[in-house]
């Protein structure tokens, strides 16, 4: 490992009636990738502005240095030029534009003239491909790409402008298990070529895989930072959190009562007409948790998507809820028939971002507050607070605009607005993606809540110690068949896999 490549003392940032980042001292050395850890809200992001320019010289006090110079920097484009490129879970890529133009928009090579030297982008373009083993076209278009395909599109950009420091922000948030493989690898490979990495992520078996140090910001403060080696998960949880975690996943033992949801010999076409779900059948029973896993494009979300009436042609099979057929139904109606959808991506599908929290928490429920055509604001009111009490929503009122909660506040108001639908069968796709340890245990505690009131839960999760821990029976799906189903006593990670392969009972 090389020298300091920076050095941030003693920062302190402050916003109107709150400090956000208090004395926090933090380096970086060249060939490491650092870890950087804590809740959401803990100051991880106002480190990360401080650093990359977003928040300028002079609206902070202390101070960094990059290469042993201190960093003044008054814009994203001072940083850049200082070497410092990062890497946001919303990638700043043009749909539009091909593979080459957004590694080097911004910078492209000319020619004499002025003219930009079009050979040039492609050819470099494919040069910087091929080093980090990035199979692309350079000449397609981004829009055609996967998300994890763009993941590294933006690596490659960064790279192109020679930057010493790449700081990546939940990079594997929304990345298949072979492509977070992938970035990975590339990672360590840039370790190798003397690069420094910052790495803020929320899955600890990626930290404690790929990182060199660790450091964890609690309440703006940073509360320590070791060798990887030298910490464990549960010591990195228990400083995220300020207390010791005895049990990740606090999944209460299940009474199962009668069946509230059946699907029959489910057969479902996407809008191509082509095959998607084939053959699917199960019963979900009052207070119980089914989790359904699968690699990306199994059909999980697909099937979640087809019982709330929102994607798919049915071409044969039957759902029905609480005894009662789904058959044809609109969104809406399947919502007020007692089935509710938390989508994997809640701030397209689940939130208006500009709009306050109790805007959004009663949005899916305002026919229970409207008489004769007229909401009745006063009704509404108590029961917003309501929700936004037992959620503990982290945030100053119901008057707080929901774009600006961090992660883990958006999907707790997120699940109010389903929750206040009261109905009998929760759907979570991917519920804690992108939050916090202390939000995960929050959202864990609310689904024993939900089963303890005899409510029943379908559970999709990529991250199997999840499904283990927190189902009663887990389907893995296989190209949108079942391919293997589970008690929790029976489910180990490599036999999920397994069925998700379509493996099981393959030698």
């Amino acid at each position: 490992m090389m020298g300091m490549i920076l050095s941030a003392q003693h920062l302190t940032k402050r916003f109107p009636g709150v400090v956000a980042l208090k004395d926090v001292s933090f380096d970086l050395r060249a060939g490491e990738i650092h870890a950087l850890c804590g809740e959401n809200g803990a100051g991880k992001s106002t480190l990360i502005k401080l650093l990359s320019g977003i928040h300028p010289h002079g609206s902070y006090e202390g101070r960094f240095e990059v290469g042993g110079e201190e960093a003044r920097f008054q814009s994203i484009a001072d940083a850049g030029r200082a070497g410092i490129a990062v890497i946001y879970q919303e990638l700043a890529l043009v749909n539009e534009m091909s593979v080459a133009e957004n590694i080097f928009l911004g910078s492209e090579p000319r020619r004499f003239g002025g003219f930009i030297d079009w050979p040039k982008i492609y050819r470099e373009a494919k040069v910087l491909l091929d080093r980090f083993k990035v199979r692309l076209d350079p000449a397609a278009r981004v829009v055609t790409l996967g998300v994890g395909q763009k993941q590294l599109v933006e690596i490659v950009k960064a790279l192109a402008k020679d930057s010493k420091i790449l700081i990546l922000d939940e990079p594997t948030a929304a990345l298949a298990e072979h492509e977070v493989l992938i970035l990975l690898d590339i990672l360590k490979d840039l370790r190798a070529r003397g690069m420094a990495c910052v790495y803020i992520s929320h899955k600890l078996d990626e930290v404690f895989a790929i990182s060199d140090r660790i450091t964890v910001i609690r309440d703006g403060t940073s509360i320590v930072t070791k060798e990887a080696g030298e910490m464990t998960k549960a010591g990195v949880i228990q400083h995220m959190v300020g207390r010791e975690i005895t049990d990740l996943f606090p999944r209460r033992a299940a009474v199962p009562g009668a069946v509230v949801l059946r699907v029959r010999d489910l057969s479902v076409k996407d809008e191509q007409g082509l095959p998607r779900l084939h053959g699917l059948g199960f019963d979900l029973r009052a207070g119980e948790v089914l989790g359904i896993g699968g690699l990306m494009g199994a059909g999980r979300t697909e099937l979640l998507m087809h019982l709330f009436g929102a994607w798919g042609r049915r071409t044969a099979g039957t759902v029905e809820l609480g005894g009662r057929s789904l058959d044809g139904l609109a969104p809406a109606q399947v919502l007020k028939a007692g089935l509710a959808l938390v989508s994997e991506d809640r701030r397209r599908y689940g939130l208006i971002l500009e709009q306050e929290i109790g805007f959004n928490l009663s949005l899916s429920s305002l026919g229970q507050f409207s008489r004769a055509g007229f909401v009745n604001r006063s009704e509404e009111a108590v029961r917003n607070q309501e929700s936004f009490k037992s959620l503990r929503v982290k945030a100053t009122g119901l008057e707080a605009v929901v774009g600006r909660l961090s992660g883990g506040n958006q999907q707790k108001v997120v699940l109010g607005k389903a929750l206040m639908t009261g109905p009998q069968v929760v759907m979570l796709d991917e519920p804690t993606r992108g939050i916090d340890v202390g939000a995960k245990l929050e959202l864990y505690e609310l689904i024993n809540q939900l089963t303890g009131e005899g409510k029943a839960v379908l559970l999709v999760s990529s991250e199997l110690p999840e499904l283990i821990g927190m189902s009663d029976r887990i389907l893995m799906l296989n190209e949108g068949r079942i391919g293997g189903a589970f008690t929790r006593a029976e489910a180990t990670q490599e036999r999920l896999m397994e069925a998700a392969m379509g493996q099981v009972g393959v030698g």
